[in-house]
């Protein structure tokens, strides 16, 4: 089976089978009617490459920066909750695979796995996605942790104020296996979550719903990490944000699992690039299957792209290796997309390699 898979896509209905329905659900579904999910992917489909010939592409650089460390490629994994749920290993296993690889993993807030033990994993660099809780001592105890840790920047999720109506977990009755606990929160004062077998709603009720920009001066008062802001899809919030003085961006919808009948996160990314003029860098997620899809979004503008789903699926269907040939597959199909449109080095890809819908007066029609 292993040998038979060729794209990353494979891997979902692998989990699928490997995974019970509630586990998979939790991961695979979105809020409500779900059609942001479903756009989330569909929207990759309306914009086309336009590649150029004759340009020596003997040798493809994808190396980049970001925040200041070189990695091997634009593509990083975003932070999802939970992973020991796909394997044992969980946020583990992600982290060595993406040390591996060269590039940034994000732990999650929900993460199975403490601080200290994902870098005991080895080296490699790691952010540390934040939801704020309506005790700030507490956040503060965790950010002082990924300092400790070695975690080299806090990324605050910003559009998560209430939890999105996920229906199947509703339906599934979703609570956390009762071999688990959030590790991540061991030893401070934060009630019931905890508990081995405690539903992951007693962990919500903590969320500040207050939440608001003040909140991410207060976070810039407790820490010299670098902070970037996770859930932006309007210009209008990406120009509070450079104001704020954050480090970036990740334009991002949560995975289609909050709002629904929001844009797809790529069709929101041009206008927020636009918004912020260069002044900090702007990254994206959500329904990146493909070596295309990133490219597309860098021509976009995007500094580089973070994926999620895919790794978790891989991780279920073959753990750390999984993720591994995730992460492999996406660079070599990356590469190749970047070959094949003439684009030796990332910033050779320009916003004429791709045509969009928006360009429908600029280029020929039946492009």
């Amino acid at each position: 089976m292993e040998n038979q898979i060729t794209n990353v896509n494979e891997y979902e209905e692998i989990a699928k089978r490997k995974l019970p329905k509630m586990v998979y659900d939790f991961y695979a579904s979105g809020a409500e009617d779900q059609w942001t999910l479903k756009e989330n992917r569909d929207a990759f489909s309306r914009i086309l490459l336009r590649p150029r010939v004759l340009i020596d592409v003997s040798k493809v650089d994808m190396t980049t920066s970001v925040l200041g460390f070189k990695i091997s490629m634009p593509i990083m994994i975003a932070p999802t909750g939970l992973q020991k749920m796909a394997h044992p290993q969980g946020e583990c296993a992600i982290a060595r695979a993406a040390s591996a690889a060269n590039t940034i993993m994000i732990l999650s807030t929900m993460s199975n796995y403490s601080f200290d033990e994902v870098a005991s994993t080895g080296s490699g660099i790691r952010f540390f996605q934040l939801y704020i809780f309506r005790d700030r001592n507490l956040v503060t105890q965790l950010v002082r942790r990924a300092e400790r840790a070695g975690f080299k920047a806090v990324v605050l999720t910003v559009d998560r104020p209430f939890i999105g109506r996920r229906e199947a977990d509703i339906k599934n009755g979703f609570r956390l296996p009762p071999n688990m606990t959030l590790k991540i929160f061991e030893g401070l004062d934060f009630g019931e979550q905890t508990k081995a077998g405690s539903s992951v709603s007693q962990a919500r009720r903590h969320f500040d719903e207050s939440l608001n920009w003040k909140d991410v001066k207060w976070l810039q008062t407790i820490t010299s990490l670098p902070i970037l802001l996770k859930g932006i899809l309007t210009a209008e919030d990406a120009r509070i944000a450079v104001q704020a003085g954050v480090a970036g961006i990740i334009v991002s919808n949560h995975g289609a699992r909050q709002l629904d009948y929001v844009p797809a996160s790529i069709m929101v990314l041009e206008e927020i690039v636009q918004a912020v003029e260069g002044r900090i860098p702007v990254f994206v997620d959500g329904g990146i299957r493909r070596g295309t899809d990133i490219y597309k979004a860098l021509a976009l503008g995007a500094c580089a792209v973070f994926i999620g789903r895919a790794v978790v699926f891989s991780l279920a269907a073959e753990g750390e290796n999984g993720v591994k040939k995730v992460l492999k597959m996406l660079r070599d199909e990356l590469q190749l997309t970047m070959a094949l449109c003439g684009s030796p080095s990332l910033k050779h890809i320009t916003r004429r390699h791709i045509f969009t819908h928006s360009d429908r007066t600029t280029f020929p029609s039946n492009l």
